[in-house]
């Protein structure tokens, strides 16, 4: 269920007939081109009295989760006759869908976003305050870098559905068989890789991209540097220990130990349950699927640190449930959140544990649910509580398109690092001004 899993197909349909709500929940831009997608049911008439609510989802790639999510919005209306609820399952690129949609006066009342709240949304209104449905002993039972994730200035804007992580999954036998420990450093993942890459299997599995798209946090993070500052003031990736660790692992991706052109990507972990990686970087959600695989023989650490002064890292992803603050019934829309992310534990635990494989945002289900306390599992909550960096609401697609050129120059390319990140620092530094 996390973002990076949203990987589907798009086919065209005719928009005769559908209404301007139709039409703009179903807009989503592709290359440029605008394109059209059908999905959910069409919208019905709502009972005289009825306060509707429109809730969006992105299109989750685990089988039972739009029935679970409908099931849960009929729960809630049974319990509460005067609310209909209709729940829209996005297909495609839900960013896109859901950006278009927040610009006008369709947009839902209720959405989920892949990444913090940000102050642009803030700035836009397409949030509100959440402040009211947490209680002292609620907040408690959030992580506090969650509740921060959530929040913008000290106000609480957003409910986590679900943490994600990921790590570095290894085949046990491999490692033993080859005399190698789980590498605990960026040199000792570059030798381990480089001998464990024979025949037929390569060493380790990042990405078709190289590892660009998954590892552009963890190397930042493993040589102590950010994306921003702590206080958001100013970029924090161009130094010499993140532009050393870049050149290196440049060096490396140029080899011939990363597992290239894998019929799917990190997000998936077919290639190492094939035997086509001795090592693969993906996240939590795949531990299921590897454990039907491979049984106990794999085992999983964060990404290594970059250089002696670093530290393991990886990335904390999840999704994140929004009231918009344009909506018409926005005191309706924060009672439904409330009742089903706050009030329902037993909601919560089986969105992230009956479909996919996720931790509960919730400190008391994560430590009490049954998949989570052995094995692998608990190793990544482990890590999530002990290795996983967020990153900063003020960070903008901008800045991320800026980094990521860099990056790919340095990795692809073996462009001078200090030079690629002076210049996506520039562009930073333009948009915290702006």
């Amino acid at each position: 269920m996390s973002s990076l899993q949203t990987r589907r197909g798009r086919s065209r349909i005719s928009t005769v007939g559908m209404t301007r709500r139709d039409t703009v929940k179903s807009m989503l831009f592709v290359g440029g081109a605008m394109v059209f997608h059908g999905f959910g049911k069409p919208t019905q008439a709502v009972a005289q009295g009825s306060t509707r609510l429109v809730q969006w989802y992105h299109q989750y790639g685990e089988a039972g989760t739009e029935e679970a999510v409908k099931r849960y919005a009929a729960a809630y209306t049974e319990e509460n006759p005067d609310v209909e609820i209709e729940v829209n399952w996005q297909l495609g690129d839900y960013g896109a869908a859901l950006n278009a949609a927040l610009l006008t006066d369709e947009a839902p009342d209720i959405f989920e976003l892949g990444g913090p709240p940000t102050v642009d949304h803030l700035r836009q209104n397409q949030i509100t305050s959440l402040e009211d449905i947490f209680s002292d002993e609620i907040r408690e039972d959030f992580r506090p870098a969650t509740l921060e994730a959530c929040s913008i200035d000290g106000t609480i804007y957003a409910v986590k559905m679900i943490e994600d992580t990921g790590g570095v999954f290894y085949r046990k036998s491999l490692l033993e068989e080859a005399g190698i420990e789980p590498p605990d450093s960026l040199d000792a993942m570059i030798e381990a890789a480089t001998a464990l890459s024979s025949g037929r299997i390569k060493g380790l599995f990042v990405g078709n991209d190289a590892g660009i798209g998954a590892l552009g946090g963890p190397i930042l993070w493993s040589a102590g540097g950010d994306f921003l500052n702590e206080d958001a003031t100013a970029p924090a990736f161009n130094t010499e220990r993140v532009a050393a660790a870049w050149t290196k692992y440049g060096e490396f991706a140029r080899g011939d130990a990363l597992l290239m052109g894998a019929p799917t990507d990190y997000w998936d972990p077919s290639a190492f349950n094939q035997n086509l990686c001795a090592m693969q970087f993906t996240g939590l959600w795949a531990v299921p699927a590897m454990t039907e695989a491979l049984g106990d023989d794999y085992g999983v650490i964060p990404w290594p640190k970059s250089d002696d002064e670093g530290e393991p890292s990886t990335f904390w992803g999840g999704w994140y449930e929004c009231v918009n603050g344009n909506g018409q019934n926005i005191d309706a829309a924060k009672a439904f959140v409330k009742w089903l992310w706050i009030d329902n534990t037993e909601l919560q635990e089986d969105w992230c544990l009956s479909y996919g494989f996720h931790i509960p945002a919730r400190i008391s289900l994560s430590q009490t649910a049954e998949p989570l306390e052995s094995g692998v599992a608990a190793d990544m909550v482990t890590i999530l509580d002990e290795n996983a960096r967020l990153g900063s609401v003020r960070w903008t697609a901008a800045m991320g398109t800026a980094y990521t050129d860099a990056v790919t120059n340095i990795v692809r390319n073996g462009a001078d690092a200090a030079e690629e990140l002076a210049k996506a620092e520039e562009t930073v530094i333009a948009e915290l001004e702006r």
